[in-house]
Formats: C-alpha cells, structure tokens, sequence
C-alpha cells in the first residue's frame, strides 16, 4: 500500500506552486491548487532508480537503449492496445515543446490551426507566437457536461483552410474523456480536408471507473501522439516526454525541426525516470486514481450539500476539477479576487483557457485530503449564501 495522506513540505524548493504567491500577485497564505503538479512524491521504485542514477555520480551524454523503448511501448500497448516500434518514438523535453514544434513543422507562417476551447492556455500561445491564424472551435456545455460542435468544426476546417488539429485527450480543463465515436467523427472531417492530427495525451492515465481513454493512434495511424510521464508519475520538473509518429514523412519533419532548435538529449534523470515509471509505476498509479476518486466524491458531497450553487463539470478523467459558478453572478474579476483574497485559494481563473471559460474556476484535486478538506472549509466560507 502506499500512502498518499502524507502532507509533503513543498515551501522552499523553489516550487512554481508553492513559492511564488507573492510574485504572482497572491496573498501569501492561499493554499495553492492550480498548476498541474501533484502534492505526492513519485512512486518509490521509481525514485529509488533516480537515487541510483545520482549516487553513480556521472551525469555525461546519456542516450537510451532497447529497456527504454521497451517499457515505453509495454505501457501503452497494455494499457490501451496502441503498439509502436522505438523507430516511431522522438523523445523531447516537454508535450507543450512537441505542439509548437508540430505547428513549426507541419504548418507554413500564417497557416490556420484549430483547437478546441475552453482549453489549456498553451495551445492558443503555440499557435499564435509561431505566426499561425488560431481557429476555435468551442465546446457545447449542457447541463453540467460538454460536447463536440462538429458542424462548427466542419465549417470552420473547409472555409479557414485549417492544415493543423491539436486535439486535448483527456480534455483540460472540462475533464472529457472522448468517446471512440467522438473521435471516429473528428478524424473522418480531417481526412477529408487533408489535416494534420496532433494529439496531446498527457492526461491519459488518469481516467475514472466507466469511461475509457481511446489513443488516437488507434483511429487514425498517421496522428502524431503527445506523451509524457510528467503528470501521471508526478515528473514534470525533470522534462521528459515521447511522441510518436508512425508516419515516416511526418517523423522526419517533425524530426528535424526538433533538431533544428538543437535539442540533442533529455537529460540522464530523465531517462532514468521515465524508464523506471513505465516500468515499475502501474500499481502505484491504480491506487493513486483510487484515491483521487475519492478526493472528487469529497469535492462532489461538499457542494451538494454545503454550495448548491456551484456546479461541477463531473470529471471523466484528469485530476483537474472545473468548477462553474455562474449563479453568483460575479465578473471573472470578481470572483477571482473573491477566490484569492476571501477564500484564501489559488485556483485557475476559468478565462486562461479561453473566454468560455468565464464564470469558471480550474481546482487541482491531486493533494492530501487533509488538504482538501482545508480548501474546500475556505470555500464554504467565502461563498456560502
């Protein structure tokens, strides 16, 4: 068993999360709940290989061998029945690294790239500052859930002349988790106006009991497929991802594009990591996404009984909760500041994902529950009626 009630001290190790409140025009008590890290430690084994790798106390040029491919592949094929060679994998620092270089390489200056909103606030930037026309193609939210416009996504493919898809799977912040026939349908529009497919997976292991995560790989062989242990291993800090791209023609642009900004290597804890998570972190993640599970019926309880009024979006995957409160009527100004200064909480202003995002706030769940219990105790008291 392992155990994620510790309460880890993460003040004072330069954490984007924890010590930057005051930089970032936060009061200095708010408990911090926004940024996608976890608040638990890595799993064991896999910092006991870290450990190794440190006390060897070389840290030279370091590539990969057949063990690393082999774990990488070993994951996702059992987990999700999507099987690829090492040939297809380019390792790169980072999913957000690999979008802007997919719109570098597989699109001109000027080009139109479209993406889904509300959204994750990087893929608006990875288009827009590599000079691409953004095009957005808002979900529907009924009822509490959201759905895939894909008459909007249709008009809008043929008349902007769209050659680029970034597509978010698990969907950050809404927390869909595709169907197979949600995607069928993506796919069927994109092959028809010959674009490019760009997945961003990073969330993938991170999907609740009834709903079942569909790599794209599996429906269209020529998507490009983002990767990454960083949120499922809690490794974000260390900068590993992999993407694969089984096209030939697509992995060599991609390839040299990538090459072109004169990344070489991830570095060696990177791959020490990655290969020992893929390898040797399964049970820790099943009983992680156990208790997260949890976490969300704290969170779900509270606001049935405590703030009716505030709506959650129920999280099919992710551990990123999206938390409507368009009944208070606030501004997005408002209730950011009433989130910050009264309820003492760092959460995601619901408008960095895009203008659907109004009346919206994005709450880490990945924490301790003595944690949550805290926060969730702060939020009842600003926003009780």
């Amino acid at each position: 068993m392992y155990d994620f009630d510790i309460l880890i001290n993460r003040y004072n190790t330069d954490s984007v999360k924890y010590d930057f409140a005051l930089e970032r025009g936060k009061p200095a008590d708010v408990i911090p709940m926004w940024v996608a890290d976890m608040d638990f430690a890595a799993p064991p084994e896999v910092l006991a290989d870290i450990q190794k790798a440190v006390t060897h106390g070389i840290f030279g040029y370091t590539e990969v061998k057949d063990d690393y491919y082999q774990a990488l592949s070993s994951w996702f094929s059992s987990r999700f029945g999507f099987h690829f060679n090492d040939k297809d994998v380019i390792k790169v620092p980072g999913v957000v690294f690999a979008l802007a270089q997919a719109v570098v390489a597989f699109t001109q200056p000027s080009d139109s790239v479209i993406i889904q909103t509300p959204v994750y606030r990087p893929f608006y930037q990875v288009v827009e500052t590599n000079g691409r026309k953004l095009v957005c193609n808002p979900l529907v939210y009924t009822n509490g859930t959201y759905a895939i416009d894909f008459a909007d996504f249709e008009r809008k493919v043929r008349t902007e002349n769209v050659k680029l898809f970034i597509l978010c799977s698990p969907h950050n912040p809404v927390g869909r988790v595709w169907e197979r026939g949600e995607l069928e349908e993506l796919n069927r529009i994109c092959v028809k106006y010959g674009v490019i497919i760009v997945s961003d997976e990073i969330h993938c292991d991170f999907v609740y009991p009834g709903y079942k995560h569909t790599c794209f790989g599996l429906i269209n062989e020529d998507a490009v497929i983002a990767t990454a242990p960083s949120k499922t291993f809690n490794l974000a800090g260390l900068q590993a991802a992999n993407i694969v791209v089984k096209n030939t023609d697509l992995r060599n642009k991609l390839a040299a594009t990538v090459a072109n900004t004169g990344f070489g290597h991830l570095n060696t804890i990177a791959y020490a990591a990655c290969r020992s998570a893929y390898a040797h972190g399964a049970a820790w993640l099943e009983q992680l996404i156990q208790y997260l599970a949890e976490n969300i019926r704290l969170v779900r309880d509270f606001l049935a009984t405590e703030l009716p009024d505030v709506k959650l979006c129920e999280p099919q995957g992710t551990y990123l909760l999206w938390l409507d409160f368009a009944a208070y009527h606030l501004t997005q100004d408002e209730l950011d500041r009433r989130m910050t200064e009264g309820a003492r909480l760092w959460l995601n202003s619901g408008t960095i994902f895009g203008k659907e995002g109004h009346g919206f706030q994005r709450m880490n769940i990945a924490c301790p529950k003595a944690t949550l219990q805290t926060a969730l105790e702060r939020l009842g008291r600003e926003f009780a009626r």
